[in-house]
């Protein structure tokens, strides 16, 4: 299947915010030229952009990104992150699960930490990017 036909299976109204092609161009230049590509060549980084643009198409309330930055060139990590920052504020409620600590307490408002299924810590992200000690005793990093 062609990415330009994975990307139309995404698009559909709803009460949300509408997302169109071009957006997705946009947030992600390279986007563009891979539309006559079939999604079983691409690269990681590549799925993920296409997986991202064919979810914000479906005009979301709500956008999980599970492990986002998993396997990814730095650069497609920073437009992933940025992508983000943009829906949050755009009111779009974001939900990340993410092993990269970092990255993620960047582009996150609060944060909870699990350790073997509990929830070990929950607070403001803010709290754990400022606080070095806090942050180490918790993430280790």
């Amino acid at each position: 299947m062609k990415v330009s036909a994975n990307l139309k299976l995404g698009k559909k109204k709803t009460r949300f915010r509408e997302w169109h092609e071009k957006e997705m161009f946009d947030i992600f230049s390279a986007l563009e030229y891979l539309m006559d590509r079939d999604c079983e060549n691409l690269s990681g980084g590549e799925m993920q952009m296409v997986a991202i643009s064919r979810a914000l198409l479906g005009s979301p309330g709500l956008v999980l990104f599970d492990e986002p930055s998993q396997g990814l060139a730095p650069k497609i990590v920073q437009d992933v992150m940025n992508t983000i920052t943009r829906l949050k504020q755009e009111g779009i409620a974001v939900l990340v699960v993410e092993q990269n600590a970092l990255s993620a307490l960047k582009v996150s408002d609060r944060v909870y930490i699990m350790d073997h299924g509990k929830i070990i810590h929950e607070g403001p992200a803010a709290e754990l990017v400022e606080n070095d000690e806090k942050r180490k005793s918790l993430l280790g990093i």
